[in-house]
């Protein structure tokens, strides 16, 4: 793992607990951990044990994500590429695709469904996934819907979504200069919004 997030990012990440009692797993095993479960795609129970138990890395992310770690993370690495130069902001595409859920992923007693991002539409049970992504193919902003939803009508959360605070002084970048989509955002409110 690269030691941007252990080391140049540390303080973003919650404390390290105190060595009184059971010593605490260190943050950079734990998110190793995280990693490896992304990449290889396999239930929490099979994350080997030389990332320490399985448990602790499914708590740890948990808690993490309900503490808004991840997103204080991003929000400094998107920082950083823009200091540098590395978010294009001359040309954003925008496009949405259907995944199609797993017929048990369907109509749980107390479920709702826009929470869950899960509709009915012609293919069957699926959650739309609405992405802007900046000019080089790297997302930036994405959305989850039922998978009825028109692609048009999540147009503006992205465009008001993915804005990247400046180091130092100045107000957050958000649009970029152009968009390119298909012809499912073409409609007058859209080119509205565009000409605002």
């Amino acid at each position: 793992m690269p030691t941007y997030f252990v080391g140049t990012h540390a303080p973003l990440l919650p404390l390290q607990k105190q060595p009184t009692g059971r010593p605490s797993k260190d943050h950079r095993t734990i998110i190793n951990g995280m990693l490896w479960l992304d990449k290889s795609g396999v239930p929490w129970r099979d994350l080997p044990e030389r990332y320490g138990p399985w448990q602790t890395v499914a708590t740890r992310f948990y808690r993490w994500t309900k503490q808004g770690v991840w997103d204080k993370i991003l929000a400094e690495v998107q920082k950083d590429a823009d200091a540098n130069g590395q978010v294009q902001w001359s040309i954003h595409y925008v496009d949405s695709s259907n995944m199609r859920a797993h017929r048990h992923a369907a109509g749980t007693k107390k479920g709702d469904p826009q929470t869950e991002a899960s509709g009915r539409s012609r293919g069957g049970f699926s959650t739309k996934i609405h992405v802007r992504c900046k000019g080089k193919g790297k997302t930036l902003v994405f959305e989850l819907t039922p998978g009825e939803q028109h692609e048009s009508t999540v147009f503006e959360l992205l465009m008001e979504g993915g804005a990247i605070k400046r180091r130092g002084r100045g107000r957050p970048r958000r649009l970029p200069a152009r968009i390119a989509a298909d012809k499912g955002y073409s409609n007058s409110r859209i080119r509205g919004y565009l000409a605002s």
